[in-house]
């Protein structure tokens, strides 16, 4: 205990803070921090990608039609997908300020009830316009989510475990994809006790969110946050309750602090625009327009896609069952490579095997060639996945970073509500070997706008990483 209170003792400031929390050895405590915040993804995720397993039971329900009328109809499949990326759009383009300004765990807290409470009450709707319009307030609630648990776990977690932390967190939370797809498959095609089988798939996430308030209970604010507000007392007492644990966990004195590092000073929308920022503002924006085409063009669209090269809808569900069973192993290989190798560097090359598969795919019908390259463009995608939500938010500084990352990721849900529709179209026009091409060519520009643009973080602490 003796070293905890000599710690307790430095002059506080925000540089002191970030050097404390980063010379922590993860033990135990440090582990349950990240798979508390981890839960919570696991619900997100769980409501995000239930879209694409649960369109087959909405067009047989007669709710939606699988093709779109026009090429911005509102009673197709792709208006169900764009609905709730728009409201994505929202909640981060512009409530992403929200966790700068009030904190990570209230803001955390209350978008999970916020979109728990829009998808309960989807539940009752029969018309299209119904259905989109509640999706779309539940996108408002998982915009914010999405990056308040970014920004929260990379200010959790020590720099020399930031990348296995996303790689933990997302592969708890990828576990939702193979729960939801194999529900849908058991109820999708079916109406228990006379209700359609995709409001069960709906319902389950609502009763699943419950757990925040347990999972809120167990965890701390951001001390990196609160001392980035003048908080630094709160902070300290956080911190040095934290290193308490740490140490008795430790079983001997923690490693001394590295020096301070200066903290930018920086906290308005402008400062992203600004060098070091601008650059990678850029670059982010570029990347996070094409990367959702590549990742939810096959997620959100797979059991559609499958149905549209004759395959029946049980059995469609039955493969992305199996496909989605693949979703948590990403990240878990992730693990193994995270902190070894440059996250710029293991996106663009997940990217590239992404291309390869998908156009592969579109050309194969049997089951287990089906199989094999869903699985394939599952472990590459959520590979890429992890690394590029650790790689975003480790280049901003902790005064902008909620703001910022919310900003250039909205992209990708803006890119998203059109990339729906342009699918849609594609596949009508082109069919399935037409809609993997138009990925391929996303996927191409975001090899380029990493490699040329991106710098290297593998390593490096937030604060020096922000200069």
């Amino acid at each position: 205990m003796a070293n905890t209170q000599r710690m307790s003792n430095i002059a506080l400031d925000s540089g002191s803070i970030s050097a404390r929390l980063d010379r922590l050895p993860t033990t135990r405590s440090v582990w349950k921090l990240i798979l508390l915040l981890s839960l919570g993804f696991f619900f997100e995720i769980y409501d995000l990608l239930y879209t694409g397993y649960v369109a087959p039971g909405l067009v047989k329900s007669g709710i939606l039609t699988a093709t779109t009328p026009g090429l911005f109809g509102t009673s197709g499949v792709a208006s169900f997908i764009a609905a709730l990326f728009a409201g994505l759009f929202i909640g981060t383009i512009a409530c992403g300020f929200l966790a700068d300004r009030f904190g990570r765990r209230a803001i955390f807290t209350y978008s999970l009830l916020l979109y728990a409470f829009a998808n309960f009450v989807m539940l009752f709707q029969t018309t299209a316009f119904g259905l989109n319009s509640w999706r779309f307030v539940s996108g408002i609630g998982l915009g914010v989510e999405m990056i308040t648990i970014g920004t929260y776990l990379s200010e959790l977690a020590p720099k020399q475990v930031r990348g296995r932390a996303f790689a933990v967190c997302q592969a708890i939370g990828f576990s939702a994809i193979p729960l939801a797809a194999y529900l849908s498959y058991l109820l999708v095609p079916h109406a228990p006790f006379g209700v359609d089988g995709w409001r069960w798939i709906v319902l389950f996430g609502c009763l699943c969110a419950g757990a925040v308030w347990w999972i809120r209970r167990h965890l701390p604010e951001s001390p990196r946050w609160l001392a980035s507000k003048g908080r630094l007392a709160e902070a300290d007492s956080i911190l040095t309750a934290l290193e308490a644990k740490v140490q008795e966990e430790y079983g001997q004195a923690l490693p001394a602090p590295g020096a301070p590092e200066p903290i930018a000073k920086v906290g308005t929308f402008s400062d992203m625009w600004k060098p070091p920022y601008r650059t990678r503002t850029i670059m982010l924006i570029i990347f996070n327009i094409f990367q959702t085409v590549g990742f939810y063009g096959f997620a959100n669209w797979v059991p559609t896609l499958l149905i549209k090269q004759g395959i029946a809808v049980t059995s469609s569900l039955l493969y992305t069952t199996l496909i989605g069973l693949a979703a948590p192993l990403g990240p878990l290989i992730g693990y193994l490579i995270a902190d070894r190798f440059e996250r710029k560097y293991i996106i663009v090359t997940m990217a590239g095997v992404s291309v390869i598969a998908g156009l592969i795919f579109s050309q194969v019908s049997t089951a287990v060639m089906i199989v094999a390259l869903g699985i394939t463009l599952t472990l590459t995608n959520n590979i890429m996945s992890f690394s590029f939500h650790a790689y975003q938010q480790e280049l901003y500084p902790t005064g902008i970073r909620a703001r910022a990352v919310g900003f250039v990721y909205s992209w990708s849900r803006f890119s998203a509500i059109f990339s729906s529709f342009a699918i849609a179209y594609t596949l009508g026009q082109f069919g399935v070997p037409g809609v993997f091409v138009f990925i391929a060519a996303a996927m191409f520009i975001v090899m380029a706008v990493i490699s040329l643009m991106g710098p290297r973080t593998r390593g490096a602490s937030l604060e020096s990483i922000s200069h």
